[in-house]
């Protein structure tokens, strides 16, 4: 038996060597995962983290679907309205070498999972199962099923016959929600202090802010990160670069940059720079010395209702976002029935010319979103108000799911609510989209605030 599974890893090996190994994704961690996918689909495709093997998977002949309303009704096994998903085999290292590990590291799983999802990126949900192959696949299960990640196949009260069921249904909404990330490992999108927030969300207890603009009564804010930190960060196959958002920092913890006769830091300058151009300026009207904007950015960092951040692709500074509690924002009053407490907003720019395109904005606000809903698992809603007359603005609201609820009138201009849901947000998945065929570019201006 032994040596006829040296010749079976053998012959695998020989067809996955005429294949050739190529990139997927980056972790935010900046581990890479590439795969070997053989010529011969039958056999498992290899799957590797900065060049090390952790793990295969592989493509079995037959396919499910989940259909949890119909458990237990006349439709249990005749539901064709949910779509199959092929079941997927996952295998351990020694599958494809005997030198190699029996067992997958969680966060190896994680990874694992992160590249069927990019690969399969419009699957509802892949079931899978674990070769008994594996050496720890009992604690694999138990973390699949206890972050939530997967479920197993729900079965009528009673019904006992299915307690062997090997399928693992792990489900694309649950992934996005960062499920399986917080306290099993450290390769989540959020990071730093905002990931530590997110393993146990800041406790409940009142708060209370009193402005110009605004008297409120809401929970206490969570502090803020330092100035610098990175707080998110996604890999985006379709564009092949990955989106960062970084807190802001006015003052420069690195090396300065040079600005009106001063050394500064980068993101003072880039900020002045871009709102002393016209296509910033006409949006958000902020055009000023760098004293005016070096001290609206220190209001942001004193702000502890609201988080701003420098947006970049690749590390290269491409954008400026102001992340917002509703409840201590101004556009509270407009909102119908109420703000609750734990609404938040965003406010927009895009201050480089080369990264403006409606392919590129799906992808960074679709990453602010997914920030929002991953920061606190109470938000429920993003809210935005963009001014009536973008239509660009709009248009791209709309294109990620944000619905138009009403329309209302600032002191100073006439706006659009726009309302984005949970559920919605994680359902019709614009975190891992193929790259858009309409390449037509809005040259939307900034979102005024």
């Amino acid at each position: 038996m032994a040596s006829a599974n040296r010749r079976l890893q053998a012959i695998q090996r020989s067809l996955a060597s005429t294949g050739s190994w190529r990139r997927v994704l980056l972790l935010p961690d900046e581990a890479r995962v590439d795969v070997l996918q053989p010529k011969d689909t039958a056999q498992p495709t290899q799957v590797a983290i900065d060049g090390q093997l952790v793990g295969l998977f592989r493509t079995l002949p037959r396919t499910l679907a989940l259909v949890v309303s119909a458990v237990g009704t006349p439709h249990e096994n005749s539901a064709e309205h949910v779509p199959k998903y092929p079941v997927q085999e996952i295998l351990p290292p020694a599958a494809a070498s005997a030198d190699a590990p029996a067992s997958i590291a969680i966060a190896d799983l994680w990874a694992i999972v992160y590249t069927l999802y990019t690969l399969f990126d419009t699957h509802e949900a892949i079931p899978l199962v674990l070769s008994a192959d594996i050496q720890n696949a009992a604690e694999l299960g138990e973390y699949l099923l206890t972050s939530g990640i997967a479920r197993k196949r729900p079965t009528p009260p009673g019904d006992t016959s299915s307690l062997s069921e090997p399928e693992f249904f792990t489900i694309r909404q649950t992934f996005w929600q960062g499920a399986g990330t917080g306290p099993w490992h450290d390769r989540g999108w959020l990071r730093g202090h905002c990931a530590l927030l997110a393993t146990a969300p800041f406790p409940y207890t009142q708060s209370f802010t009193r402005t110009p603009l605004v008297v409120a009564s809401h929970p206490l804010r969570p502090p803020k990160p330092a100035p610098g930190a990175v707080v998110y960060r996604r890999y985006v196959p379709s564009l092949g670069q990955t989106v960062e958002f970084v807190h802001i920092d006015p003052e420069g913890s690195g090396p300065l940059v040079e600005c009106e006769g001063e050394m500064v830091s980068p993101h003072l300058a880039t900020f002045h720079r871009w709102h002393n151009s016209e296509h910033v300026n006409r949006g958000w009207g902020e055009r000023g010395p760098l004293s005016k904007h070096r001290d609206y950015m220190r209001a942001m960092l004193a702000d502890p209702g609201a988080l701003a951040v420098m947006m970049c692709w690749d590390g290269e500074l491409m954008g400026y976002s102001e992340l917002v509690y509703i409840k201590e924002n101004h556009v509270s009053q407009y909102v119908p029935e109420g703000a609750r407490d734990y609404d938040r907003g965003l406010h927009i720019l895009v201050g480089e010319e080369k990264y403006r395109g409606i392919h590129r904005s799906k992808a960074w606000i679709s990453a602010i979103h997914h920030f929002l809903f991953l920061s606190d698992p109470r938000t429920e809603r993003v809210i935005g108000e963009p001014k009536a007359t973008n239509d660009a603005v709009i248009r791209l609201s709309v294109a990620v799911e944000m619905n138009i609820n009403t329309i209302f009138d600032f002191p100073y201009k006439r706006s659009v609510m726009t309302w984005l849901p949970r559920e919605r947000f994680f359902k019709y998945n614009h975190l891992a989209f193929a790259e858009d065929r309409d390449t037509h570019d809005p040259q939307a201006a900034p979102k005024k605030k």
